[in-house]
This record gives structure tokens, sequence and C-alpha cells, in this order.
């Protein structure tokens, strides 16, 4: 059993939670979003998603261009009552204030590693989330040591259109942001010496 304390016991209940309302919440290794006011959490991840998240911010940092910066779980705020935490996003330099909590301006690429108990949030509503707030690459991953996979999504008219997915060895190669190439396979593979 696990307990939760936070510097407040009790919530509005006469509006929607706020952006402001989460630096009530403890520093107690979960997640804390809002879904247009609602609280969501998810709990700390597995070991292999953040190996996942680890391997994806590294080759996209070693193929970014000039101008971009990707960068591992940032809060990403659309409004005062809808905030995300993508497991990680590319962003334009000039779009990342070092000196603030959370981005607010929609990111180029924004990236989620499914588990077990997200990947329905993640391939419903949080597509629907990402597209309302204009990020226009949304994928998917999947961390499978068996069938590893990823799914690219790309914002057309105001939604999300499936534009590839790749499993195991295939590639993932796109242009947007800049040139990029991902193969699932190696997100969980294991390095020998």
């Amino acid at each position: 059993m696990s307990v939760m304390t936070a510097r407040r016991t009790t919530w509005p209940d006469d509006r929607p939670l706020t952006v402001e309302d989460l630096d009530l919440l403890p520093d107690d290794g979960n997640r804390y979003e809002l879904d247009d006011g609602v609280l969501v959490m998810s709990p700390a991840p597995a070991n292999i998603h953040q190996l996942v998240v680890t391997r994806l911010v590294a080759m996209l940092t070693a193929q970014a261009l000039t101008g971009f910066e990707v960068i591992a779980g940032p809060g990403v705020e659309m409004s005062k009552v809808q905030y995300r935490i993508p497991d990680l996003i590319v962003v334009r330099e000039a779009d990342f204030d070092l000196a603030a909590k959370s981005v607010t301006r929609p990111p180029e690429i924004a990236i989620e590693v499914a588990s077990p108990s997200t990947s329905l949030y993640d391939r419903n509503r949080k597509k629907t989330v990402y597209a309302e707030f204009t990020i226009p690459s949304y994928w998917i991953v999947t961390p499978s040591t068996d069938k590893p996979s990823l799914t690219a999504f790309g914002l057309r008219v105001g939604a999300y259109e499936e534009l590839t997915h790749v499993v195991g060895n295939d590639t993932y190669r796109t242009d947007s942001p800049f040139p990029i190439e991902i193969v699932p396979a190696s997100l969980v593979a294991r390095h020998r010496a």
C-alpha cells in the first residue's frame, strides 16, 4: 500500500483543477497530468520504458539539426486545465525557455512510449489532445522485446493520420522536422561487449 502526502488535502469542487494546482502535489515519482481540469496520475514507468526513452533521446539528439532540442519528460501546458507530460518531445530551441516550468508552444514531435496501463489512452485521448494543440507529429513506441514497434502520425486538417507503422528491424525514416531514422529493435536490443 502506498501513501500519498500532499501539501493540500482537499481539492476545489467548484472549478476544474489548474496547472497551478499541480504545484501542490508531492514529488513522489508519479506523473500528474490534467485532462480538462481532471487529475490523471501515472505510476513510475518500468525499466524497459525508461531504456527506450533514454535510447530515443540519444538517437534523436545525434540526428537533430541545429535549432532543435530533444527533451525527455517535459510538461506541456496546452491551457490552464490541459497539461500533459509526453515521454519526450522535439522542440525548436526558440520555443524552449530554460527558465520555464513547462513548454507552452506546440513541439514538433510528441512521443509516448506505450505502457500496458496507458496504451489505450495514448492511442485515443492523448492523440486527440495533441492534435488539438497542433503538434505536427505524434509517435507511439511500443517497447516489446518480441515485437518493438513505432507508429507515426502526422497532423492533417486538424486530426492525426497514421503515416507508418514499423516493427522490429524495419526502419522508420522521415524528414520532418529533420532527417530521422529509427529502428524499433535497436531501442530494446541488448548490447554485447
